[in-house]
């Protein structure tokens, strides 16, 4: 397992942390005040739980994409730990908002 497979494992167990923490201030106050909008945070924060989970399952469980990763080319191991790490800031950039 190479560099770039730590940092996109770690991007997305991250992600899964960060989203978790604020799915949960969002409920609270979907409950408390109702908003439409936090309830699409909510929507949109599922969509994040999924993906995340579905990322740390390849990365870790799945044998065959893990030996498709280690072959392939490092363009393609630093875009998709890029992308997770691009994820990563953005969601602390929105957690920073939620959680303070």
């Amino acid at each position: 397992m190479g560099a770039w497979m730590t940092v996109a494992q770690v991007a997305a167990a991250v992600n899964l942390l960060l989203v978790g923490a604020m799915s949960a201030v969002w409920l609270r106050n979907y409950r408390r005040y109702g908003a439409s909008h936090t309830l699409a945070y909510l929507v949109f924060a599922a969509f994040l739980l999924v993906e995340n989970a579905i990322w740390l399952y390849l990365y870790l469980l799945n044998d065959a994409f893990v030996g498709w990763y280690a072959v392939t080319t490092p363009t393609i191991q630093v875009g998709m730990a890029l992308l997770c790490g691009l994820e990563t800031l953005a969601l602390v950039a929105i957690a920073r908002i939620t959680l303070v």
